[in-house]
Order: C-alpha cells, then structure tokens, then sequence
C-alpha cells in the first residue's frame, strides 16, 4: 500500500500492470496535470537512452567483426576464440542482478553514466594490448561486459516509466531496434576500420568517443532523478488529474520487500520462468551466430575456390560487413514486424504475444537449418537463409520484454529483466559461441587437418543452434498457457 496523499481510489486492473519501480511517497500539494502526451524533453530522454544503446551493442560485435584477425594476431584456437565471448557474457550477466537491485533503489542516472564511462575507457584501453599479453585482452572484455550490464538493465525501465501503455509498446520497440543495428554496426565498423587503417586495433578506438558524447547528452538532458510512477499514478492522470507527491530521497517502497522474496514470488510466475526460458534460447542462437558465422561463411568460400586463405597477409572483412548489413535490415523489419503483429494480433487474441514469438523461432529454426545444409554449394542461398533467420528472431526482442513487463509487477520489474538476463546469458549466449568452438575444434583433431574439415568442422557444431531454436519455440508455445492468469496476477 501507499503512504497515502489521498491516493485511495483502486485503479482500474488495465492500468496497474504497467512502468517500472514503484517509489514512496510523502504528503504533498495537490497539483492537477493535464496529459494530453508525452513532451517533447521525455522523447529526447528516451532518444539519448537509444543512442547508448546503440554504442552498447555494438561495443558487444567489435570483436566477432574482426575475428579473424584477432585469432591470427592472438594466436588462438577455436575453443579460445569462443572463450572471448564468453567471458564478456558470463561478467556481464553476473553483473546484471546486482545493478537491477540497485536501480530499484537508487538514482539510476548516476549508474547509467558510470556504467557508459567505464566501459569506453576499457575498451579504449584494450585497443593497446600487445600480442603477448592475451590474457589482458580476455579481461578488458570481461570488465566490458560489467559496464554494459549497468545500461541493459535499468535502460529499459526509464522508458517504461516515461510512457503510458500505447506508447511505451512503441517506444521499447524502436529502443530494443538499435540491439540488431548496433550489432550489425559492431561488424561494419570493425571490418572497416580494419580496412582502412590496416590495423585492427582501431576498431576499438571509436566507440569510445560515442560513449563521450552519450555520457554528455546524458548528464544535460536525462533529470537527476528520474520519475518513478506506480499504476495509481498512471490511472489518475488518465482522467486528467493527478497528486503529484515527491518522491522521499533515499528511501523506497520496494525496500519493503527483500530480493529473495522478489525472487521467490518471480519463480512462481510460469509466464516469467517459461517466457525467459525463450529468451535463453533466442541468445543461445544469436551468440553463436554473432560470433562464428563470418567465420564460418569465409571457410565455405575458401572450401569452394571463391576466396584464398589468409596465412600472412590480414583477413578479408567482407564477410563481416555483409553480416553486418544483414543483421541490421533484418534486425529493424524483424522488431518493427514483431512489434505491429503483436498490437493487431492482441486485439483478437490474448495469448497473441507467446504465439508470435513460438511461431518466429520455430520458423527461424528451419531458416538456419536451410542455410547450413547449403552452405558448401551456393554462398548467396546461404546469405538469403541466414538473412531469414535473423529476422525470424529479431521479431521476438520487443515482444519478450513487453511480456515480462505486463506479467511483473511494477515494483519487481528492474529485478525481474536483471535475472532474465542472469538465465539467458548463462544459460545462453555465455556458454554458446565457446560450445561451438570447442565442438568444431574437437572434429578437427580427430580428422586430418584440411581445409573441407575445417568447414565441416563448423558446420556440424552449428547443427545444434537449430535444435535449440525448435526448444525455444517450445519453450514460448508453453508460456502462452498462463500468460492469461498471470497477467492478471500482476494487475491485482
């Protein structure tokens, strides 16, 4: 319940489910607001958010856009290659839980801009390791992963916390857009600084000045204390008034409830376990690709004669900018699609959500399949399938976290995304491009070293990511039996 400012009125169950952190309140004057929408300073606040997320996603993709280079220069292996990744991953998923539990609780603009400059200056840093010393390269990523935890987690719940329900929908989705096209510009500006500078190193060298100006833009615009507004708040303004209380600096309502209790009752919600489940299996996929399909795409050309191995000389990167180029036009079609589909198909359906997401992944499952079992004979199908297959699973990314943010409560919902991304990167994309590597580096020493094994090799680890494309869909078809009554749940 509310310290109370009058706020006694129920509101109606529609408005309750929706924003972020639910915040105490003191008396306070009774203001009448007028909310004929959002202002133009919330557009610009959730604009900044979008362009650090950009920077964020595409400091993930710098090193699988130049990964060839990196394992020349590195002199690593398959399996090592894949460890690169999974330390970024396992750090940044570690991390997540705990600035969750801190962004319902504490000023989350002071964490946001610690967490964009922190992780610019390391990967700026990184950029002036030397060959021996790849023990240093794997920890710069690491720490990486610890900075960028802080954004992906409380990001989202300003925005929630911006918007009412119509537009919030859209508003996550255009947010949640700049996850495919700041990784397919990960590829693009690694490959390309890789080009003309002829030095790798130099890919590490920009993101960081983006990260300057995000930090910047974030300072000046976002406010020091970002409203948190709980539903009473959201039905009040609906008819055109609202009490509008200030918050009481350093303490909050969701202090009431400890963390293993917000756990506890998080465990309990089927929609929640079984919808991030989905999630883990959609980051399963795109961690693997992400990392080795330019890998795995110069292999089959060099297998078929179209491109020569590089041994000396550096590595072509064209494979990388045209991933790149994919992943970014499969990434917005992919979440705008999702995201319509969602708010036509809800009008008709309540279970629309879950069955859109199952019907994507099963549908991007066979794509990948597809683009696999052609891959030695025709690059452009396997281009054309790979491109089908992304965008199947990019349709997924908005609809996910509108999910978990309509059957969470609003108090839990910080906690809630933070161990949704513990338990899809763990489970996920932490553990997938290291499986991959180590399974192809385990064909390649019981067969002779070759050139067509070295293909083979790759080609038949990637089998798995289909199987656990089918398991994701599964996973989605049974959150569709309780998203109902939990949906409901979270309204009361």
């Amino acid at each position: 319940a509310h310290e109370n400012t009058g706020l006694q009125s129920q509101p109606p169950p529609e408005e309750q489910n929706y924003g972020a952190t639910a915040a105490h309140v003191r008396q306070g004057p009774v203001v009448s607001v007028s909310r004929k929408g959002p202002a133009k300073r919330e557009y610009l606040i959730a604009a900044v958010l979008c362009y650090a997320n950009l920077i964020n996603f595409m400091d993930w993709f710098i090193v699988p856009g130049i990964l060839l280079d990196i394992q020349k220069y590195f002199k690593l292996s398959d399996g090592d290659t894949g460890l690169l990744q999974t330390v970024f991953t396992l750090c940044y998923m570690l991390a997540a839980p705990i600035f969750g539990y801190l962004g319902d609780r504490y000023n989350r603009k002071i964490i946001l801009g610690s967490g964009i400059f922190f992780w610019s200056g390391v990967t700026l840093g990184s950029s002036f390791i030397s060959e021996w010393y790849y023990w240093i390269f794997f920890l710069s990523r690491g720490l990486v992963g610890i900075g960028t935890a802080s954004y992906s987690t409380i990001a989202p719940t300003i925005i929630a916390d911006l918007f009412e329900e119509g537009k919030r929908t859209t508003m996550l989705s255009i947010f949640y857009i700049f996850i495919p096209v700041g990784s397919g510009l990960g590829y693009v500006l690694a490959a390309g600084m890789a080009d003309v500078t002829g030095d790798w190193h130099w890919a590490f060298r920009i993101t960081p000045c983006m990260g300057g100006l995000a930090l910047v833009l974030l300072i000046l615009l976002v406010p020091h204390r970002t409203q948190r507004r709980t539903a009473a708040h959201r039905a009040l303004s609906i008819s055109g008034t609202i009490r509008v209380a200030a918050e009481k600096p350093g303490v909050h309502r969701t202090a009431k409830a400890t963390w293993c209790q917000d756990v506890i009752s998080l465990a309990k919600n089927w929609s929640f376990v079984w919808s991030s489940l989905g999630l883990t299996a959609m980051a399963f996929v795109t961690g693997a690709l992400g990392m080795w399909v330019p890998v795995f795409l110069y292999r089959a050309q060099v297998v078929q004669g179209i491109v020569s191995p590089c041994l000396h000389e550096s590595c072509d990167s064209s494979n990388s900018l045209i991933f790149g180029g994919i992943t970014i036009g499969t990434g917005i079609l992919g979440v705008i699609a999702g995201a319509e589909a969602a708010r036509r198909l809800r009008k008709i359906n309540n279970k629309a959500d879950p069955l859109i997401c199952a019907t994507s992944m099963f549908i991007s499952a066979l794509c990948l399949y597809i683009a696999l079992m052609v891959a030695q004979t025709n690059i452009l199908s396997t281009f054309i399938f790979i491109a089908f297959g992304e965008l199947f699973l990019s349709v997924n990314w908005a609809v996910v976290t509108d999910i978990l943010l309509y059957v969470v409560t609003p108090r839990r919902q910080s906690t809630a995304i933070a161990l949704q991304i513990l338990v899809s990167h763990l489970l996920g994309d932490a553990g997938s491009p290291y499986l991959i590597g180590t399974i192809s580096h385990a064909i390649q020493d019981k067969n002779a070293r070759s050139f067509q094994w070295s293909f083979w090799s790759m080609q038949y680890s990637f089998i798995m990511c289909a199987f656990v494309g089918v398991c994701g869909g599964a996973f989605f078809l049974l959150t569709s039996f309780y998203i109902e009554e939990d949906r409901k749940e979270a309204e009361r």
